[in-house]
């Protein structure tokens, strides 16, 4: 491809970094992950971090240090990776599948209230494509229903919610360092935040067999551990995140300069309360498979972010039944990911935007 999809960016303070590990001998547990954690957290602005091997995984630990469990039911969108579904199922409780807003694709609050009931223990909003959710009205419902808050901010590293950075407005929260992630750590990788000590004492052991100490288990853990070198990558990636950001928001606003008038193209809204760290760049379009096969031919990735709505997938249907949710049903059919990363140069966006022009003029003809 002549523009992929999205890119990590490698330099060389991240090989020096991997260097330093090697030479250490030490590759679990070490003095990188704890700095890591350290620097995450206050770059978050929360008292507690705990890196994982996964944000997978940070999910599942978020939603088991929360007690929740066999016979509770989890409210969250429809209109996300599998994954967040997947943490609720793996303690034994119920997803409970929302719609979303049509503007910016997040958990319509309108939507979660609907769904509580007596066996309702938490809501996770999904705070997709690195937009925020509408999290005071989640917060407000959570008050109102004795309801926890787990932040689904896989997609959202520096996102912000009225000038408040999204992993500090629920009580913990979840990070996702996978490749093509605003912040990654050039594999899998994750991390849980949270202000609640319980929560993150509890995780900590989970992700270590349940260890309290080296030769002591006491409970049953999971082996959730992230890398030496991964976290030294992502020390190195959270020094230049906020670069990383400031580029991607650029190139959104040059894509919505460009496509904002043309037919049949809907760009990505951003709520004036938002701070939108642009994870993809996900436009709408009716034509979306002939558009994506138009530009795959012109030498340009495109991605798509979900087609298939987590209540229409088959483990979903086999497990809960049928669901219909059509707003989320409807935006599934029509997203698209243009290409958005840190390394893309103006000619790059300009070559991507002529080329979805050119596709509009054709179909129009």
């Amino acid at each position: 491809m002549r523009i992929p999809l999205a890119k990590p960016f490698v330099c060389e303070e991240h090989i020096e970094a991997i260097k330093k590990v090697m030479h250490s001998g030490r590759f679990i547990s070490g003095e990188e992950t704890r700095a890591f954690e350290d620097e995450f957290a206050r770059a978050i602005g929360t008292k507690y971090a705990v890196a994982t091997s996964s944000g997978t995984a940070a999910l599942h630990l978020a939603v088991l240090a929360c007690e929740i469990g066999e016979g509770d039911e989890v409210i969250t969108a429809s209109h996300t990776f599998i994954a967040t579904v997947e943490s609720i199922w793996h303690v034994g409780a119920k997803p409970r599948l929302a719609e979303v807003d049509e503007s910016y694709y997040t958990i319509d609050p309108e939507s979660v209230e609907k769904l509580i009931s007596k066996k309702t223990r938490a809501i996770i909003p999904v705070h997709i494509y690195g937009h925020p959710a509408d999290m005071d009205a989640l917060v407000e419902l959570a008050e109102r229903n004795n309801l926890t808050i787990i932040e689904d901010a896989a997609q959202a590293h520096g996102s912000q919610y009225k000038e408040r950075l999204v992993g500090t407005l629920g009580d913990v929260a979840c990070f996702s360092f996978f490749p093509s992630k605003n912040l990654t750590v050039c594999g899998d990788g994750g991390i849980l935040v949270t202000n609640d000590e319980d929560i993150s004492q509890k995780a900590k052991m989970l992700r270590d067999h349940g260890r309290k100490d080296r030769y002591s288990s006491a409970m049953l853990g999971y082996n959730y551990r992230l890398s030496e070198i991964a976290s030294a990558i992502g020390r190195v990636s959270l020094r230049h995140l906020a670069d990383w950001n400031t580029k991607r928001r650029e190139i959104a606003r040059s894509y919505t300069e460009a496509l904002s008038n043309e037919s049949d193209i809907m760009t990505p809204q951003e709520a004036t309360w938002a701070h939108h760290v642009y994870h993809v760049y996900a436009i709408r379009s009716p034509n979306r498979q002939s558009l994506r096969e138009w530009l795959m031919n012109n030498g340009i990735e495109t991605g798509l972010h979900y087609p298939i709505p987590c209540h229409a997938q088959p483990i979903y249907r086999d497990l809960e039944g049928d669901v219909t949710l059509p707003r989320t049903e409807r935006i599934c059919r029509e997203v698209l990911s243009l290409p958005i990363h840190p390394e893309m140069t103006d000619a790059d966006v300009e070559y991507v935007t002529s080329s979805v022009r050119q596709f509009n003029d054709n179909v129009s003809r």
